[in-house]
């Protein structure tokens, strides 16, 4: 029997399973940026790299913020490697993202609500230290009884333990808890471990990574969970 869910957050609720690499790729190409794929996915992964390191983003800082800080990074990067972007193009792309975002996580707010009245809910997700702001942001927060971030607590995906303290603050057993997310190797697997139920959003990924355990239930779109998970 299902007593709570663990739901990660960016790639999942916050883009109905597209990788934000995805999504900013497309950005850049909407906005015509003239960076090379293979330019872009080094300046992506440096990026990330700098944000999970340096203290850049702070916890008062919403997602607009967050994104405006990435793609900073990002053109930094660019810079050094000969391609120098105007702020303004940064600023564009940031805004663009934020409003997919945005228009993702409203689409998936009922869902919530639909679940939280049925079950309680914690996030897990790798993220930089201001995700109660973001989904204060987003006016998702009241959904969720406890987040366990990354940033906070010490632990990154793909690391099991994450999602064990996820499973301790919701207070089951970790077989009577499903995790829900869009990353394989870092959502399914350490869920699995765990000993947790899981659904993977899977829709556009950036992954390679051979599948070797069975997600519990495999689904397309962010809104199919409340009629997957009653068979589980």
């Amino acid at each position: 029997m299902i007593k709570g869910l663990l739901f990660d957050y960016g790639g999942t609720i916050d883009t109905n399973g597209l990788h934000w690499g995805r999504v900013l790729w497309d950005s850049y190409e909407k906005h015509q940026a003239g960076v090379p794929e293979e330019a872009f996915l080094k300046a992506y992964s440096y990026g990330e790299r700098a944000l999970a390191i340096n203290p850049i983003i702070e916890p008062r800082h919403t997602f607009l913020d967050t994104l405006q800080l990435k793609v900073e990074q990002q053109f930094l990067f660019l810079r050094n490697e000969g391609i120098d972007l105007p702020a303004s193009l940064g600023k564009a792309i940031a805004l663009d993202c934020y409003q997919f975002a945005k228009s993702s996580v409203q689409q998936a707010a009922p869902v919530l609500a639909q679940l939280a009245d049925r079950y309680p809910l914690v996030m897990v997700s790798n993220f930089y230290g201001n995700l109660s702001t973001v989904l204060q942001d987003f006016g998702i927060a009241g959904y969720f009884q406890a987040i366990v971030e990354s940033a906070v607590v010490g632990v990154r995906k793909p690391d099991a333990a994450i999602y064990a303290l996820g499973v301790q603050e919701l207070g089951f057993a970790a077989h009577e808890c499903v995790v829900i997310g869009d990353s394989y190797s870092k959502d399914i697997v350490p869920a699995k471990a765990v000993g947790c139920q899981t659904i993977w959003l899977n829709v556009k990924g950036w992954e390679t990574t051979e599948v070797s355990v069975e997600a519990d239930v495999e689904i397309d779109d962010f809104g199919r969970i409340p009629e997957v998970i009653g068979g589980l």
